[in-house]
């Protein structure tokens, strides 16, 4: 089977860039990596003080790397939908994950009923890819809704570990409440039996998605690979915490102070090196795009396992999973194609609704789109150093609690951030680059740009028909 072209080089007015002069792929293979509950901060290319993440540090250095990439939604489910679909989260109708969209809780807000599970309705990416001659395979979380929408109902042809549920029971086989009681009821991670005792889940879905690399090298192929790590429960390999307890009593770490997330992190970054390794061994290197991310931002909590120590810090990011300040939906993004440029920090703010045109643009297929999508195609930003990106806004949604947030909206336009509060009206406006951090809040100082800001935002809440919290008439403040 062919699998490459020469394709002519012209841009703008007929100039032909040396980027384009390269010999282009006709149909890539695609793997999409993404982590579950990754920070910004945690690998060491992005800041960490303690994760060691050698693999992923090298990949930064062939693939275009995107230091302002944004998950669509502060918690993971949505931001998943967002990738296979294009679209943004409000506008799907998915505002919570699976286990918590059907219930209005008992605050001073009612939450909205959100939709459980991923709509049959939107082409996702695997179909559109599916469709076009690709082997489609999906290795890991899945958690877009039960049976109905599992990955095999929407274009993959191959799901393994990919069930209703967000995380496993444990992280060492057989991953079941046979192992560990972690969570309230019945979990497993199927397709991976026979398994043995010590086996560790990360490391057998590398292994799964390695077969279905080698097995399928003669034929495009989309390798969706959702790692269930590093979401709760934190359980690392025992010995690679034990190095970490060493390295923390030595080094004092300032921001990253737990051996088990740090070990799980590792064995994240050890897996994807595996990943890396497959590909260049068989000589896929030059026809594979390589995507790593994260749906969001790092869980600033405490575990059942190891309730005396928070999971991680997202510093400088304020906040972290389930908030739409910084720490919660700032996300680390890589991607490595073969005609992307090496080593190019880009600061333009994308986020995961985008790489569905992208990862289809890449692979020739833009024509074959056929839904209106919030994503846009910035697959230029990877091939040109003097590309830019017309768009400057992105949005954020979420009617709903958690333990970093009350029901928030959120917009960031250019340098600005601004985040308005349902229970009371609060608007909160930031400039991220001289506050990163978020820590002054200028909406008394700026009111005029506050409330620009608010109205765009509410413009666009309208334009995908959100649905918001209301009022709970049976509350009562304590």
């Amino acid at each position: 089977m062919a699998r490459f072209a020469i394709v002519p080089a012209i841009l703008g007015l007929g100039s032909v860039t040396p980027w384009m002069a390269w010999s282009q792929v006709e149909r890539p293979n695609i793997v999409l990596i993404v982590a579950d509950d990754l920070g910004w901060s945690d690998l060491g290319s992005y800041g960490s003080d303690l994760h060691e993440t050698p693999h992923l540090d090298r990949l930064t250095e062939d693939s275009v790397v995107f230091t302002d990439a944004y998950a669509a939604s502060p918690v993971c489910s949505l931001t998943r939908a967002s990738i296979m679909t294009g679209k943004d989260p409000a506008r799907l109708g998915m505002t919570i994950w699976r286990e918590w969209a059907q219930r209005r809780g008992n605050r001073k807000l009612l939450e909205p009923i959100a939709l459980d599970a991923l709509p049959l309705e939107h082409d996702s990416l695997a179909e559109v890819l599916c469709r076009s001659g690709y082997h489609t395979a999906h290795v890991g979380k899945w958690h877009l809704g039960d049976a109905e929408a599992y990955p095999q109902a929407h274009g993959f042809d191959m799901n393994i570990g990919g069930t209703l549920w967000g995380a496993p029971e444990a992280f060492f086989y057989p991953y079941s409440s046979e192992y560990r009681r972690y969570f309230d009821g019945w979990r497993y991670v199927p397709d991976l039996e026979p398994g043995r005792e010590g086996d560790y889940l990360t490391d057998r879905l590398t292994d799964k998605a390695i077969e279905i690399i080698e097995r399928h090298q003669e034929e495009p192929f989309f390798l969706n690979l959702w790692y269930y790590t590093v979401h709760t429960p934190i359980e690392g390999k025992p010995d690679v915490v034990e190095k970490y307890r060493r390295k923390i009593d030595r080094e004092k770490s300032k921001n990253h102070t737990n051996p088990h997330m740090a070990a799980m992190v590792e064995s994240l970054d050890e897996n994807v090196g595996r990943v890396l390794s497959t590909i260049e061994g068989l000589g896929l290197r030059e026809s594979t795009i390589v995507v790593f991310t994260s749906d969001n931002g790092g869980f600033i909590g405490r575990c059942k396992l190891n309730p005396e120590l928070q999971v991680t810090s997202n510093a400088p990011l304020r906040s972290g999973k389930g908030s739409c300040y910084e720490g919660g939906i700032r996300v680390p993004l890589m991607i490595r194609g073969p005609d992307t440029l090496a080593s190019l920090k880009r600061s333009e703010i994308v986020y995961t609704s985008d790489l569905y045109p992208r990862l289809l643009k890449m692979a020739g297929l833009s024509e074959r789109i056929e839904q209106t999508l919030d994503g846009v195609d910035v697959s230029g930003l990877l091939m040109d150093r003097e590309a830019s990106l017309e768009r400057d806004t992105l949005y954020f949604h979420y009617p709903h609690y958690y333990r970093t947030t009350t029901p928030v909206s959120a917009i960031r336009e250019g340098d600005w951030k601004l985040l308005e509060y349902f229970e009371d009206g609060r608007l909160e406006l930031y400039n991220l680059r001289s506050d990163l951090g978020k820590m002054e809040n200028l909406a008394q100082s700026r009111p005029r740009l506050a409330k620009r800001l608010r109205e765009k935002l509410d413009a666009w809440r309208k334009s995908v028909d959100a649905q918001l919290s209301e009022a709970n008439p049976d509350f009562m403040e304590r």
